[in-house]
């Protein structure tokens, strides 16, 4: 489950930045993929459809949120934590 949460969210990610998935790496941040706010907003919801779970962002105050944004990497540990909390509940 672990590697397909990871490539699924690499897929997302390259599919808003229009780039090959062979691109993404786990260290980049969504600006070095050329993820802009509107496409950022737009992976969130691709990510909470694809997983079925919910994000905690707020496009309009998104550094408010606790959802951390700063590599892939990071998004794709929120969203397997997302994964398991949904899991166990």
């Amino acid at each position: 489950m672990t590697q397909s949460v990871e490539k699924a969210v690499m897929r997302i990610l390259a599919e808003q930045a229009f780039i090959d998935i062979a691109d993404v790496s786990l260290d980049q941040s969504l600006v070095d993929l050329g993820i802009d706010s509107m496409g950022l907003v737009e992976s969130i919801f691709a990510i909470e459809e694809a997983f079925d779970i919910a994000i905690p962002f707020n496009a309009n105050a998104p550094e408010a949120s606790s959802f951390d944004i700063s590599s892939v990497a990071t998004i794709v540990a929120v969203v397997k934590s997302l994964i398991a909390q949904k899991q166990d509940a």
